[in-house]
């Protein structure tokens, strides 16, 4: 069997999900099928404003009136397909009764565990996506939340292999034989029913996981992009695709802030070795890049840019060294305040940390350390990871740029910039 999924752009609105239609009737009918479908378009930060606003106590009632208005348009616009008798037995929720739960969650919305609040609203994305997808394409909808088993780490959730695996393995290849299956990304259950989420554009991570768990022959990751390119063409005009590339030099690129991967997709593929592709659903006939156990030669330098950082700074108030203990105090709020360091540095006095900036997040870090350490942060920067760098690369990336912090290993030069 394989695995296709789908991400927002490839769903934005109803002439896309035409198009995913045709690729599914094209390339994925020959054999048993598991389509992953995200969120549609910018649906997931719509929600995301959804969800402050009540947890601010303001008034949402005009972006609920958008968000739902634009649901109802798309499907509308689809129509209903004549369903299969293999659809009608794993039917799909209405969008009326899912865009009423909605609402109706919102209004419960109130202090409290804002982490376990969020999960519960943000997942409505995927579940109205899919919904409508399934609907207009006849397919069997199939909620992964009972399936895919996390423990109660809310907006990360981890996933209990053997659970998750137990799950999948007895529920999915009876709906397999009856024809394609479709499900969410991004989203996962604990024990007791809730609502978890993998993780920003977890999506791909979902993927993998149904591959590893049904041993799958490939995964198909439908992007807005020919393949894997060297960096981002929205940044920079002239990219490189690479027609094939290890799962090694991959995972390096999705950790560093490549955004064609979700960082945590490529180890469950690659310890059952099954081959991932990006291909492109506006090109669907082009080659795209092969992501699999191959060794190549050096690759062209990638370049990855990620924005909205934050660089800390912590100082010993007695003008003692850093020790081993301090930076275990550190880590450990870093942990706590559930923020993850991009990049750091240490000198005499001091450690340095660069993450992605959360206001609320930074706030707890500082709360929980500033009994300890003298600290200094700046918002509002960029971080740039060059991988398999050179010097041409180097200079033309840091040319005319005010550098705040830089690091440079064997095949990777990082630096901090306003």
């Amino acid at each position: 069997m394989h695995v296709y999924k789908f991400g927002g752009a490839s769903v934005r609105d109803a002439d896309a999900i035409r198009n995913l239609a045709g690729i599914v009737r094209q390339y994925g009918r020959q054999q048993p099928l598991l389509v992953v479908v995200s969120a549609m378009g910018k649906t997931t930060n719509a929600l995301e404003e959804l969800f402050q606003l009540a947890y601010d106590g303001q008034d949402y009632s005009t972006q609920l009136a958008r968000l739902s208005a634009f649901h109802q348009s798309v499907a509308a616009d689809l129509g209903r397909a004549q369903e299969t008798q293999a659809a009608a037995k794993a039917e799909a929720p209405l969008l009326s009764d899912l865009l009423t739960e909605l609402a109706d969650r919102l209004a419960t919305v109130g202090p409290g565990d804002y982490d376990r609040q969020y999960d519960q609203m943000v997942s409505f994305g995927e579940l109205l996506a899919t919904c409508i997808v399934a609907r207009a394409l006849g397919l069997q909808w199939l909620d992964c939340r009972p399936l895919i088993r996390t423990d109660h780490t809310w907006r990360e959730g981890r996933v209990d292999w053997p659970t998750t695996e137990r799950h999948i393995t007895a529920a999915v290849p009876a709906l397999l034989a009856e024809g394609p299956v479709l499900t969410q990304g991004f989203l996962g259950g604990t024990a007791g029913g809730a609502t978890t989420t993998l993780g920003r554009e977890g999506s791909d991570y979902t993927a993998a996981i149904f591959a590893y768990c049904l041993r799958a022959a490939s995964v198909t990751i439908w992007k807005d992009v020919a393949g894997l390119l060297n960096a981002d063409p929205k940044i920079f005009p002239d990219t490189v695709r690479y027609p094939e590339i290890s799962y090694r030099e991959t995972i390096e690129m999705a950790y560093y802030g490549a955004s064609v991967i979700h960082p945590k997709t490529l180890k469950p593929l690659a310890d059952r070795r099954i081959p991932l592709r990006v291909k492109s659903f506006m090109d669907p006939e082009a080659e795209g890049t092969l992501i699999h156990d191959c060794h190549h030669p050096m690759l062209a330098p990638a370049f990855i840019c990620k924005t909205n950082q934050c660089l800390l700074s912590f100082e010993s108030k007695d003008f003692a060294f850093i020790s081993e203990e301090n930076l275990e105090v550190i880590f450990g709020a870093l942990a706590q305040a559930k923020l993850k360091i991009n990049v750091m540095q240490n000198s005499a006095i001091s450690f340095s940390v660069c993450t992605d900036y959360s206001e609320r997040r930074i706030h707890q870090l500082l709360d929980l350390l500033r009994e300890h350490f003298t600290l200094h942060y700046n918002t509002g920067l960029t971080l740039f990871t060059i991988k398999n760098y050179d010097a041409a690369s180097v200079a033309r990336l840091t040319e005319g740029r005010g550098l705040l912090l830089e690091q440079r290993t064997r095949s990777t030069f990082q630096f901090v910039c306003k």
